[in-house]
């Protein structure tokens, strides 16, 4: 018997003449085959369509042009920005040795050695030589140089920084700024260095795109989406009256082990660092430090190992005037001996002008007299009852501040 093999969609003659001659032989049976005879007649009028349209079945389904790549072609502007800056966010391990042994009060005994190799007495954990160990984000933003909060490094006797490539390196403290939280690393090792690309913390808006990015609980290079919910929020508005600080508050997730990782712009750009968090009632809340004003912090630890605070003594009070219909900003407690008591400056003052600066918030006088720095005087306007007052106060650095 000959066999015949076509390309899909030929047309199959010898199919057709073998079905005609089946034809012939089913029309010379009985009228009692009719039922038989039209099922033939149905399938050989398939045999025919079927081969009669080569298009039908030999038409590719899918477009020969088809590129499989074409897939990745829109992705989403979250995935560019982790693509444009991801490589940078690194973690860091700090590891810090416990060398004191502290006792219980009703546990005497075990202070003196031989007890313990005597009665194969074993002190507490707690109470033995350990290394402490905690980990936190950063990213690099020059060569070899990490940024990071001085939390997360603070009182660390060895610091560990993983890059995102899986290599690990020795982290070295360049300085560290309590102030406004912020730490600077140098890394032992030779680049090239995957650097972020750093933003301007000015020109975001509240309701523009924030990607958290960071090592929560030590799972890397973990990503969150929020908006920016505040500028300029003051940390004394979150209870913290030991920083010098104005943070982004954002509604993106940051979690324990993201302090010191990027806060990013949809573009991929680095605007913020994260730092706070809010737990408890109102949980959901997260704060980041400005790029402007971790640059200007991360710069002065690179040069001079440390930052100038310049401050004449005060703590602020926002009031809201219903009769003016303004904000005012009052004197609530002035340090003793500082350059505010020694110029003259008294509780309750409202502060109206700081240099060439109209008041309108306690961060307004703080700029100013940042700006000033502690070289030279400012002028102060204040307003004590009905009287306006112009006072000269040279600033002082914060570490130079102190109660006598």
């Amino acid at each position: 018997m000959t066999k015949y093999i076509y390309p899909l969609g030929g047309y199959d003659k010898p199919t057709l003449t073998i079905s005609y001659r089946m034809f012939l032989r089913s029309k010379s049976k009985t009228n009692s085959n009719s039922h038989s005879f039209k099922k033939l007649l149905l399938a050989s009028a398939l045999t025919f369509s079927i081969f009669n349209h080569p298009n039908l079945i030999s038409k590719p389904s899918i477009n020969e042009t088809y590129n499989e790549n074409s897939s990745f072609k829109y992705k989403s502007f979250i995935t560019k920005a982790i693509e444009k800056t991801g490589a940078s966010v690194v973690t860091i391990d700090s590891q810090k040795y416990i060398k004191q042994r502290k006792f219980r009060r009703d546990s005497r005994f075990f202070k003196d050695p031989y007890f313990e190799r005597l009665f194969g007495l074993q002190l507490p954990y707690d109470n033995q030589p350990r290394i402490e160990q905690s980990q936190g984000s950063g990213f690099i933003f020059a060569d070899g140089l990490v940024i990071t909060n001085a939390h997360v490094v603070n009182g660390s006797d060895n610091l560990i920084v993983g890059l995102s490539n899986g290599k690990k390196l020795k982290g070295i403290l360049i300085g560290q700024d309590f102030f406004t939280d912020l730490a600077v690393l140098k890394l032992e090792g030779k680049g090239p260095w995957p650097k972020a690309s750093l933003g301007d913390s000015k020109k975001i808006k509240v309701g523009d795109w924030a990607i958290a990015v960071g090592n929560p609980f030590g799972l890397e290079n973990t990503v969150t989406l929020g908006i920016i919910s505040n500028l300029k929020r003051n940390v004394t508005q979150l209870g913290i009256y030991d920083k010098k600080l104005e943070l982004i508050q954002t509604d993106a997730a940051i979690n324990p082990g993201n302090s010191g990782g990027p806060l990013l712009n949809r573009n991929g750009d680095v605007i913020g660092i994260n730092t706070l968090i809010r737990s408890g009632p109102g949980a959901g809340l997260s704060f980041a430090i400005p790029i402007n004003k971790a640059k200007e912090i991360a710069y002065q630890l690179i040069n001079n190992g440390k930052v100038i605070h310049p401050m004449i003594g005060v703590s602020l009070i926002d009031e809201t005037s219903f009769a003016a219909n303004k904000s005012l900003v009052k004197v609530g407690y002035i340090v003793s001996n500082s350059p505010a008591e020694k110029s003259g400056i008294r509780i309750n003052d409202i502060i109206i002008k700081v240099g060439e600066i109209d008041i309108k918030s306690s961060s307004d006088v703080i700029n100013a007299i940042s700006k000033n720095g502690i070289t030279k005087a400012i002028k102060i306007y204040i307003k004590r009852g009905n009287k306006l007052i112009s006072l000269k106060v040279k600033p002082i650095d914060i570490s130079n501040l102190s109660e006598n």
